[in-house]
């Protein structure tokens, strides 16, 4: 096997505790922000990881939408891959990876289909092309060749030729209401700080305080 070792050096820039923000979502908007300065490339991009009905695990790169004090927010077609496992296991990992300023925020905990209204809205809130997109792709099945799939979507575009696209059924929004956070920076001789955010969400619904620890590299 060919190796691949490399030793960069990220640095002695130090992540404390009290660096932190008390409330993980709130410091995940800051660590964002700076990502979004620091001209990482789609820095609200981040690989989602489910586990399917035949408990394999999948994993794949999807766009933040939307975050606040209730989670974190993407769209996707119900009907996919992701749809189909979260469907059977709503309970799933996040990864930032912000690698370019020795970054990761990691995340878990579980994902619920938002209401219509919710979904309606963003839906609207995406260019024309993409609303198309939406009726035109049958996401994660097999097709035959690219021509086809333009074929398809040249259909949904004679379709649909004015600016009212409406929202498929079998499209929406997701929210992961997180119970793990986790902020990572890297340092010198793989000595990374890693600081943890967890708390515990019962099926009533009742949350409890989040709790901060270091964990070790």
């Amino acid at each position: 096997m060919e190796s691949l070792e490399r030793h960069e050096d990220y640095g002695q820039e130090l992540l404390d505790e009290s660096h932190l923000l008390a409330d993980p979502i709130e410091q995940f908007k800051l660590w964002l922000k700076e990502a979004e300065q620091s001209n990482i490339y789609e820095p609200n991009a981040f690989v989602l990881g489910t586990v399917d009905p035949e408990n394999h695990p999948r994993s794949r790169t999807v766009l933040l939408k939307g975050v606040g004090e209730e989670g974190f927010f993407f769209a996707s077609n119900y009907l996919s891959r992701k749809g189909e496992a979260l469907a059977a296991n709503p309970y799933v990992s996040c990864v930032f990876g912000w690698y370019s300023i020795y970054r990761q925020v990691l995340i878990q905990g579980r994902a619920h289909k938002v209401s219509a209204e919710e979904s309606d809205a963003y839906f609207n809130s995406r260019p024309r092309e993409s609303r198309v997109a939406a009726w035109s792709s049958h996401q994660s099945q097999p097709i035959e060749s690219r021509a086809a799939l333009d074929a398809q979507f040249e259909s949904a575009l004679e379709r649909y030729p004015g600016e009212d696209v409406p929202r498929p059924a079998h499209w929406g929004g997701y929210l992961i209401v997180p119970n793990r956070i986790e902020f990572w920076k890297g340092r010198s001789n793989r000595m990374h700080d890693r600081i943890e955010f967890s708390r515990t969400i019962a099926d009533s619904g009742v949350v409890s305080e989040w709790q901060v620890q270091r964990l070790q590299p």
